[in-house]
């Protein structure tokens, strides 16, 4: 390695790199003092459903309503940040925030809050941060280099956690002295910096030669991607265990507060700063940690050690102690939070990172608010103290997950390859003709079967996530030599958008796959139209050309019904 490639390697790899792009660092700060914001805000409720109820399920709920609509309204959100200009949609979304936090400031300042008021306008604004979360967060490889990327995602939780450690004493510093109403003010105020930052923020969308998809097939397509990418659905499943057992820390830290260490509402917010100043200093190791350990092996550290703290919070009636033991809790809390989401961020293509990111974002928060819910239940049975030692056991035997759900290795994001050449296409269509079926014949050495058939399972992974359905590979009984992969797509533009959203190492698993053909001539593509009469009502080319005979609707009914046994009429 030269001089010059150490030095970009050390100035990649430092995590202020990203800062130095002004757009980036123009809404990172302003980011800073939104996040301010919805924490002082959670302070304030949190505080106020103490002081409207003594139920611990009530003030478990708070954090509930925030997190909740994240898990509700995720792929939706993921899907218009893939669709539409992100930018704009970030200002929507903060639009609609703004607004629920003026409504809540409202109410309080005329003393018409109740709890049922209270969560629902907390879910107003947890609504709109959800709408908001896919389209930032998607939008940070437009702004710095791809070798800073790890080191944005880190930012962008540090951001958060920055605002985690002064935030909660700065909300318990204003409802001790102002009331409520006070905490939810500020958190309105502070959406301002930031919708000012992203007006300044021109964004150039890439050009795209197909019209955006619809909103539902959208979201079909977002899933069936994460449903067939091994790696994210690890992830998934990974974060939505660790909110579920490892959010009652966070979900029970009023009642720590009051319950435990018999404080107020300024005791909540040390302990919140305790917990956050933890997650500043885990995030900003998090480049050194990923350097001397796999995924893995952090993820199995920071459950372990997470366990042991929360061991102590639930013991400790000392105010100290408890602080101190939350703040090694927040760094492997955040640690583990940005290791899961630089293995989505890395793992996600660019046209399917929004929704890639609102899945995670889904099973985090989902996770969190369920576990909320739960452990707030179980505290009204057991109490504080029991429940956060159940959190521990969970926490402990965690790691287990990954003897079945491996954390995947991943270095760099995985880039688009080139876009394709369309076809030669001599038969009328339109965007919405199909369903498309195509055929591709190879010939492979008979030795070199297994071979070939490993490969195309990776092949066929790549094919379903990228749109393809009803795939199969099949070899001729009279010509073993003779493979088809056969898959369909439901329109011409769905097989268009389907053959240009493959990734580098797709690609190259595909040109794998056609380094076994042995016949001189190429592999042979077919692509058909199936149904190629009357399919649509909205195919124009295709309309009024011939009129199914009733002999043969018949028989489409009959297969449809299972009649002609295992074939099938798409």
């Amino acid at each position: 390695m030269t001089d010059l490639t150490k030095l970009q390697t050390f100035s990649a790899d430092r995590i202020t790199a990203p800062l130095r792009n002004l757009t980036f660092r123009r809404i990172w700060l302003a980011s800073l003092l939104s996040n301010l914001g919805i924490l002082i805000q959670c302070v304030g409720a949190a505080w106020a459903m103490t002081q409207m109820t003594t139920s611990a399920d009530k003030v478990a709920l708070v954090q509930t309503a925030l997190t909740l609509p994240v898990m509700l309204i995720a792929m939706p959100a993921g899907a218009i940040a893939d669709m539409y200009d992100r930018c704009i949609v970030a200002l929507v979304s903060l639009g609609i925030t703004l607004a629920s936090g003026t409504a809540l400031t409202i109410f309080a300042w005329l003393n018409l809050v109740t709890p049922n008021v209270l969560l629902a306008l907390c879910f107003a604004v947890g609504s709109g941060m959800a709408l908001m979360g896919p389209a930032w967060q998607s939008s940070i490889p437009e702004q710095v280099p791809a070798e800073a990327l790890p080191s944005a995602i880190a930012l962008d939780v540090i951001s958060y956690n920055i605002a985690r450690s002064v935030g909660p004493a700065l909300g318990g510093i204003a409802v001790a002295t102002a009331g409520a109403v006070a905490a939810f003010a500020l958190n309105a105020l502070l959406y301002l910096p930031l919708i000012l930052a992203l007006s300044m923020w021109k964004r150039i969308p890439a050009p795209s030669r197909l019209p955006p998809e619809r909103l539902s097939r959208a979201i079909v397509s977002g899933v069936r991607y994460i449903i067939h990418s091994p790696a994210i659905k690890v992830v998934l499943a990974r974060s939505m265990v660790t909110g579920v057992i490892g959010g009652a820390v966070i979900a029970l830290m009023p009642l720590v507060a009051r319950d435990l260490l018999h404080g107020g509402a300024q005791s909540y917010g040390i302990l919140l700063s305790a917990f956050g100043l933890g997650a500043v200093i885990g995030a900003l190791s998090i480049t050194e940690i990923r350097k001397r350990m796999s995924g893995e092996a952090a993820i199995r550290a920071c459950a372990l050690t997470m366990g042991g703290t929360v061991a102590a919070v639930a013991m400790s009636r000392e105010p100290v102690l408890t602080a101190t033991a939350l703040v090694l809790a927040g760094a492997v809390w955040m640690i583990t939070w940005v290791l899961f989401g630089i293995a989505v961020q890395l793992s996600a293509p660019r046209w399917v990172a929004g929704r890639s990111l609102a899945a995670y974002q889904a099973a985090s928060s989902g996770g969190v608010a369920v576990g909320s819910w739960g452990w707030g239940n179980l505290t009204d049975v057991v109490g504080v103290n029991t429940a956060l030692l159940v959190s521990v056991g969970l926490m402990l035997a965690s790691p287990l997950l990954g003897l079945w759900l491996r954390m995947p290795r991943i270095s760099a994001r995985d880039e688009e390859a080139e876009v394709l050449t369309d076809p030669t296409v001599r038969l009328a269509l339109t965007g919405r003709s199909g369903p498309l079926v195509v055929e591709i014949e190879y010939r492979v050495l008979q030795e070199n079967a297994r071979a070939f058939h490993n490969v195309m399972q990776e092949v066929q992974l790549a094919r379903q996530r990228n749109g393809a359905f009803g795939w199969s590979i099949a070899r001729d009984i009279a010509d073993p030599e003779l493979w088809t992969e056969r898959y369909h797509c439901p329109t011409w533009l769905d097989y268009l958008r389907q053959r240009n959203r493959s990734t580098q190492s797709e690609r190259a698993t595909e040109q794998q796959a056609i380094a076994f053909h042995v016949d001189p001539n190429p592999v042979r593509v077919r692509r058909m139209l199936e149904r190629p009469f009357g399919s649509s009502s909205d195919d124009t080319p295709n309309r009024g050309i011939a009129e199914v005979p009733p002999a043969i609707k018949a028989t489409q009914a009959a297969r449809k019904r299972g009649l002609f046994g295992a074939g099938s009429w798409r």
